[in-house]
């Protein structure tokens, strides 16, 4: 395909998020015609909504996709280093466990000026454009045509050569494709659900330890705080619905935070704690898988419209740039061919992406430094549950009853044991060299 073919071909992208504002920088640098609908107004504009995480954990695989379109040290500038977890236990005593070696950390990043920086990028290439306040309300890949619904209400129709579905869990141009034979998809919503607090400024600077992820892990509750450029943190509270639906006064909150996660209140504030607690409702964590991510060579899924995952793994943003940056090379292997290109992007991602949802509890030190494919990671930790079992089944032929005692106490768990008891989850990744977050 020569330069001048390249010209001639459109691509609309759908949705302006973190996803799709990146993959229209790849693809404006190949000379597409990019155009992205996203529905909300832009949010370099207006007030940003409370309900999403403020800050995200951002790892290798997001940053080689950063560097491959030019954006990896402007976005890595105001990032914050965290270089370990901080494990806070019911006592108040704290505990470090490193993430890697002492030159291997995560970055906590805002989401809303990553967005705001992607969406930035976009807008400098002559031959990309962004399109606010469009919403997608009917799609139809076999004839290349997408109907947006603009400002005026007036339904639009446009004529796209490829169409590419980052609109999200909820995405609409997944769900035209789910009409479409052969294409599998599923769901799970789990028990737990999340709400956001914060913890601001003490004196000027960080009430915490910075550098680190903060983690109170518990029994079947457990509270994160990312660090903010701002010397604020962001927490995250995870616990199951019904334990949200139990806490129905100020009291209750209160008492809830004293017998669980007690050194946190000083650090939130009493008043701050209950009026946040009671801003906006607990929200729901789905996981979503679908096969294939394409159709034909008119349309693509990418992020969470391909697969969706819970937040405990630390690598949803972060897959979903590699799928761009997988997708980018995949063009230049192919030369930008998409009949070549998407049907093969579905073949070498779909069991990757896949993968990640099993990885949603368990993070490798060798999948969070490095790009390793998701799916080979779960085959070593299937390895590993192997080798534990038979060393353990060996013992147990040589001490008979207490052997099996020990097989039954200490084999290795399943992927979402750790969703319903995160308070084990410590001492797991203790023993096993496992992360997570």
């Amino acid at each position: 395909m020569d330069s001048s073919d390249i010209q001639r071909k459109n691509i609309a992208i759908i949705g302006g998020g973190l996803v799709g504002s990146l993959n229209a920088c790849f693809l404006a640098k190949r000379n597409f015609q990019v155009d992205i609908y996203e529905a909300r107004e832009d949010i370099r504009v207006t007030k940003s909504a409370r309900g999403r995480s403020i800050n995200l954990a951002l790892s290798y695989r997001g940053r080689q996709a950063l560097k491959a379109v030019g954006l990896e040290d402007q976005v890595v500038a105001y990032g914050i280093p965290m270089r370990a977890r901080m494990i806070h236990s019911l006592s108040g005593k704290k505990s470090a466990i490193p993430y890697g070696t002492k030159s291997q950390y995560i970055l906590s990043i805002s989401r809303e000026n990553l967005n705001k920086d992607l969406l930035t990028a976009v807008e400098k290439y002559s031959n990309a454009k962004v399109h606010f306040g469009h919403k997608l309300v009917k799609c139809n890949p076999e004839k290349g045509v997408i109907t947006v619904l603009g400002q005026d209400k007036v339904p639009k129709d446009v004529t796209c050569d490829l169409i590419v579905g980052c609109d999200g869990a909820f995405s609409t141009v997944r769900t035209h494709l789910m009409k479409k034979p052969r294409f599998d998809y599923s769901q799970q919503y789990i028990p737990h659900g999340y709400m956001e607090l914060s913890i601001p400024p003490k004196n000027g600077d960080y009430a915490m330890e910075p550098n680190y992820l903060h983690i109170w892990p518990r029994d079947t509750f457990m509270m994160i705080a990312l660090p903010n450029t701002n010397k604020s943190f962001t927490c995250t509270l995870f616990m199951p619905f019904e334990e949200f639906e139990k806490l129905l006064t100020s009291r209750d909150v209160l008492d809830f935070f004293q017998k669980y996660f007690p050194d946190s209140i000083p650090l939130i504030g009493k008043q701050a704690l209950v009026q946040d607690f009671f801003l906006l409702p607990a929200q729901s964590m789905i996981s979503i898988k679908c096969s294939s991510f394409h159709f034909k060579s008119h349309c693509l899924l990418m992020g969470d419209a391909a697969h969706a995952i819970v937040p405990f793994f630390g690598q949803g943003m972060n897959a979903g740039f590699e799928d761009c940056l997988v997708f980018d090379e995949l063009m230049d292997k192919f030369n930008n061919d998409f009949s070549m290109c998407l049907p093969e992007f579905s073949r070498f991602r779909v069991p990757d992406d896949h993968a990640i949802s099993d990885l949603s509890m368990y993070n490798y030190i060798e999948v969070t430094f490095s790009r390793i494919r998701y799916h080979e990671a779960v085959q070593h930790w299937y390895w590993q549950k192997k080798v534990i079992n038979r060393g353990l089944f060996l013992f147990g032929t040589l001490i008979a009853v207490s052997g099996t005692y020990l097989l039954m106490r200490y084999k290795s768990p399943r992927p979402l044991d750790y969703l319903r008891r995160p308070s084990e989850w410590v001492t797991y990744f203790q023993n096993t060299g496992h992360v997570s977050l």
